[in-house]
């Protein structure tokens, strides 16, 4: 029994751990830390105009299919078949954003809505790689790669994990910080779990801002049909990296505020009185 409780130690730790850094991030990120590289929207060259109309009225986009190859496809695809057509913004939340694309609320059933997709997922187009990191670990973004890409796997897959990775999950428990995992090198991480890969640093493409187009999804790699438009004015960076932007409104925002403050029920979903629906979605050139 004291063996099976020491293990099941090890798997609550790393646990607790994400859960504790999460609301510590939350708590802390108004405060500077090491500068953070600028995401690359200077490179934005390439763009596709898109319009969405609505029963509101329409919201002009520009697709970025540099920084989001995948992903502006898919849309272009999707919208193209008539996918979204019929469809209506099924979450709308003042101050934060509009949500729509999904298959599910051409249907009756409202309990649904949010649920459907186009019968496949994809993955994120969140980052660009960038170097190979080695030596000292000091940037915020390299601790959390090693945390991410090294420590949590080793301690979610071994009974017994190695005792310098113990040690230092547990410092960083007690200190609610990733700083611990500063006293080891690259090199000495992976030697301690076994990674024999290169550690490539990731730079965002592009954060999610006020008026930015950006996938939904359910987690990690899980993008469908179902996109969101931000509506919050200071942006949401707490959902930078979790989801994939693609572009931007440049004409229409009085709509999508429009259609951000219709009366809704609990569950965000508008009323049936005075839904949003998409009309149709087309490419001008």
């Amino acid at each position: 029994m004291k063996i099976k409780s020491n293990y099941l130690a090890l798997i609550i730790i790393p646990i607790l751990l994400i859960l504790g850094l999460a609301l510590l991030y939350a708590q802390t990120k108004s405060i500077p830390t090491t500068p953070k590289e600028e995401p690359v929207k200077e490179t934005v060259q390439n763009t596709i105009e898109a319009v969405i109309n609505t029963t509101y009225g329409e919201i002009k986009l520009e697709l970025w299919p540099d920084l989001a190859p995948k992903t502006v496809d898919n849309f272009i695809k999707l919208a193209r078949e008539g996918f979204y057509t019929d469809t209506y913004f099924h979450r709308v939340i003042p101050d934060f954003m509009i949500q729509g694309g999904c298959p599910n609320t051409k249907d009756d059933n409202r309990m649904n809505d949010g649920q459907g997709g186009p019968g496949y997922t994809f993955e994120d187009e969140c980052f660009e790689e960038g170097k190979a990191i080695s030596g000292r670990i000091e940037r915020p973004e390299d601790l959390e790669l090693v945390w991410n890409k090294l420590i949590v796997p080793h301690m979610q897959q071994n009974r017994t994990p190695n005792p310098e990775i113990s040690k230092v999950v547990k410092e960083c428990q007690a200190t609610q910080s990733l700083d611990p995992i500063k006293a080891y090198t690259v090199e000495q991480y992976k030697e301690f779990t076994g990674y024999e890969q290169e550690l490539y640093s990731r730079k965002l493409k592009a954060e999610v801002l006020y008026g930015n187009i950006a996938m939904a999804n359910s987690g990690p790699n899980t993008n469908g049909s179902q996109f969101f438009i931000v509506t919050k004015k200071e942006g949401t960076p707490w959902l930078n990296g979790k989801h994939t932007v693609f572009g931007k409104v440049t004409s229409g925002m009085d709509v999508v505020h429009k259609i951000e403050h219709l009366p809704r029920d609990a569950r965000d979903n508008p009323n049936p009185d005075n839904q949003a629906f998409i009309t149709g979605i087309s490419f001008p050139k």
